[in-house]
């Protein structure tokens, strides 16, 4: 339904007030000009008149005056009885205050109009002034609070930033303990013989790779967190600024707008400006919006705190897990190098004993020999004598006492050298054994002295301090 009120610029301007007639002379040149004779307008007046008037004047009309006469003829006749003069007078008269009282009445109407309308117009403004200022607080409180949104949301995300660069340098540096390990493990592949074993330190060392291994998993997905999080934060960022941007404008024009007086420059007529309704929102959804972008805001920091507290949970549980492994590889690698140097020790111990054994058992060797030359010149005389008397003649080859004992001592003397014999290659194969017996604790003296070595100088050296921070500040 169209309103029947027109606007403002569709009137003219209004023309200034003309004096009272009676404060003007009797006859103001202002309101009276020229008369002109109209015929039509006569001959209608003559009809108006009264009956006895046309009489008269159709009688005088038919009277034939000599022209001698027609000079005087308005004072020889009368076209009016002094009671139509009257009645004219009077009917001026009433006429007059008539009209009068019209233009009175209306003049009265219109100052009151006027001032009907300049009240009315200036309460009408004073209103809009009044609204324009209450829209401008509006305004300015959801500015204030975008701002102050921003400063937080800006904040949170350096923040952010921040955490998330420790956590990149924190992934970084965590290739240092896994280069330690994996490098660890290489030198222990140079262990030899049967001191490349399975054995704790290294199934620690494995378990370490695959701790840090699994931290820097785990440390990838969270700097993916964090920068999707980064993203989400600069765009809230960004519909906060771009929000306060058109709140900074509209409050531009709107405090031009409150500022505007009926004195000001640059005041022109738009027509047909107030048809145009180019509004996209109503102020409970203009409030919703900026409501809506500061709470977006609000999820956003609340997500990046906690993506924060992860990056920091995350980070200290991987340091002491990682910490944790790396003391109980080196635990391992102690215990481990403490076995193998009491092992080295003792196999230190029996080489010594074996060799001891060795020196004795080929002096030995060098007695039983020597026993074994000895029984060669008794052999040698027993047999003598017993070829000597195989050449006793006739009956005097008896098998007398002699005889008898002659043939023991050759058996004794060859039982004992067969014995000797026996003991020496004994001994000379219990010589091999020990010879054995020494290289193979030599070789294995070796092997021990080489793990020793690995994991004193290779593994141990490089694992005297953790090559990370054990702590992560924020």
């Amino acid at each position: 339904m169209q309103s029947s009120y027109k606007p403002f610029d569709t009137y003219p301007a209004p023309s200034p007030l003309r004096r009272s007639l009676t404060n003007l002379p009797w006859r103001p040149s202002t309101y009276y000009q020229t008369a002109q004779t109209n015929p039509a307008t006569a001959i209608s007046r003559s009809m108006n008149e009264p009956l006895s008037t046309r009489n008269t004047l159709s009688q005088l009309d038919s009277l034939k005056v000599p022209p001698v006469f027609a000079a005087s003829r308005n004072s020889l006749y009368t076209r009016y009885t002094p009671n139509d003069w009257s009645s004219s007078n009077q009917t001026n008269y009433m006429s007059s205050d008539r009209v009068r009282s019209g233009a009175e009445r209306v003049r009265f109407d219109t100052v009151r109009l006027c001032r009907e309308t300049e009240d009315k117009t200036r309460r009408t403004q004073t209103d809009v002034g009044k609204k324009l200022g209450e829209r401008i607080g509006d305004i300015t409180f959801w500015k204030t609070e975008l701002n102050h949104e921003t400063d937080n949301i800006i904040t949170e995300t350096n923040t952010l930033n921040e955490a998330e660069r420790v956590l990149e340098k924190a992934l970084a540096e965590t290739e240092n303990p896994l280069q330690v390990a994996q490098e660890c493990l290489y030198h222990r592949e140079k262990r030899q013989a049967i001191d490349l074993v399975h054995d704790n330190p290294e199934k620690e060392l494995i378990k370490e790779v695959e701790i840090i291994k699994r931290c820097q998993n785990k440390m990838r997905d969270v700097i993916g967190q964090a920068n999707v999080q980064i993203g989400l934060n600069r765009a809230a960022q960004h519909e906060l600024e771009k929000d306060s941007g058109d709140k900074f404008a509209a409050q531009s024009l709107d405090e031009s707008c409150h500022g505007m007086r009926n004195a000001s420059r640059g005041l022109a007529f738009h027509n047909g400006v107030h048809r145009i309704d180019n509004t996209v929102s109503v102020p409970e959804s203009w409030a919703k919006f900026t409501n809506d972008n500061i709470q977006r805001s609000q999820s956003e920091r609340a997500a990046s705190k906690q993506i924060r507290n992860l990056i920091e949970s995350v980070l200290n549980t991987c340091v002491s897990e990682m910490w944790q492994e790396w003391n109980a590889v080196n635990v391992a690698l102690n215990n481990r190098m403490q076995d193998t140097a009491d092992t080295r020790n003792k196999l230190q111990n029996h080489l010594s004993k074996v060799l001891q054994e060795i020196f004795d058992m080929e002096k030995n060797i060098e007695i039983l020999k020597k026993a074994i030359q000895d029984k060669v010149s008794p052999m040698q005389v027993a047999q003598t004598r017993l070829d000597t008397r195989i050449r006793r003649p006739n009956v005097e080859l008896c098998r007398d006492p002699v005889q008898h004992r002659l043939v023991s001592e050759v058996s004794e003397i060859s039982e004992t050298v067969d014995y000797l014999q026996a003991q020496l290659r004994q001994s000379e194969n219990t010589l091999q054994e020990l010879l054995r017996t020494k290289s193979t604790l030599e070789q294995d003296l070796s092997v021990k002295n080489n793990s020793l070595f690995i994991e004193r100088e290779k593994c141990l050296g490089m694992r005297k301090t953790f090559p990370m921070a054990t702590r992560v500040l924020f």
